[in-house]
């Protein structure tokens, strides 16, 4: 009896579907064919964060699809915008204060649209310090997310019979 408890424990069974699914990011992003291409690109820091609340709360508002998905592209796309159309780069005197703007804005939007998801906050700064371009829009960025998402259904729904996600809209 006890090893069943120790096997169904839920942040053991979180842990377990958050380490699958950033391997699976990892295993593309550097070791597949994919990778050192323009397609290879599906890992990111703020989706160390996005799998805590997935798999570790999939009950959350946080953690459901169109918040994962949406959030992440609101925040990336925030981010673009400072990069390319405000043209702020790390050598500006104003750069902190981009930053600060663009991080506000996201949240605004996110609380905007009903998609928040905290952890898609730090895109928002990994692009504007990286400078990087709308290709980082689809890879990482809506890739990652998605896969998270799937192995999300896979592993909440079909593997520990969780009702995941509650809604999709």
């Amino acid at each position: 009896m006890k090893l069943k408890k120790i096997i169904c424990w839920p942040p053991l069974l979180g842990g377990i579907g958050a380490a699958v699914t950033i391997t699976i990011l990892t295993y593309i992003t550097f070791e597949s064919v994919l990778s050192g291409t323009n397609y290879g690109l599906w890992l990111t820091a703020s989706f160390g964060s996005s799998v805590v609340v997935v798999f570790g709360y999939p009950n959350n508002e946080f953690a459901q699809p169109k918040n994962v998905l949406f959030s992440h592209i609101v925040c990336t796309l925030v981010g673009i915008v400072f990069v390319t159309l405000f043209k702020i780069t790390q050598d500006r005197s104003i750069f902190f204060l981009a930053i600060g703007l663009a991080v506000g804005i996201s949240v605004m939007l996110m609380m905007l649209f009903k998609i928040a998801h905290p952890p898609a906050g730090g895109n928002t700064i990994v692009v504007i310090m990286a400078q990087e371009s709308f290709q980082f829009l689809l890879f990482p960025i809506i890739t990652g997310a998605v896969t998270i998402i799937i192995g999300g259904v896979i592993y909440n729904r079909f593997i520990l019979k969780k009702k995941y996600p509650l809604r999709w809209s």
